[in-house]
């Protein structure tokens, strides 16, 4: 696996810092009173302070939900995604999209969540029974 970089902006470090490292279990890479690099599953991910975050979010339907356009993700092991879903159900964590699997029975069959950051950045944890499903068409 070749690790992604992204970027994305926060209002305020310190929550970002409690909710990706608490909530997520990311590890703590370079750090400065602007930006914070996040190790998340292997990949960096570098938070950056903003004066002022998007006020609304753009969405899709998918499958029957209302899936955030701007969002970012992993796509975990079935057994990571079953805990990190119970995980996060046992700290009370506020879902855009609770944990559930979409297009069951179909070719892109899939767990998923989706939950916002502190800055409202959404996230979405998804996974395949059958990893080599990922890309699949038919």
């Amino acid at each position: 696996m070749v690790p992604f970089h992204l970027a994305i902006p926060v209002d305020d470090l310190h929550a970002a810092r409690t909710f990706y490292v608490d909530v997520l279990g990311a590890g703590v890479g370079r750090t400065n009173d602007r930006w914070i690099d996040f190790n998340i599953e292997g990949h960096q991910v570098t938070a950056h302070l903003v004066a002022d975050m998007p006020s609304s979010i753009a969405t899709n339907a998918v499958d029957a939900h209302d899936v955030p356009v701007r969002h970012f993700g992993l796509v975990l092991s079935w057994d990571r995604w079953q805990s990190m879903a119970q995980a996060l159900e046992a700290r009370g964590t506020t879902f855009l999209i609770k944990p559930h699997v979409r297009f069951a029975g179909e070719v892109g069959e899939q767990a998923t969540l989706f939950l916002t950051d502190p800055a409202g950045n959404a996230i979405e944890l998804k996974s395949f029974r059958d990893p080599e499903r990922l890309f699949a068409t038919r």
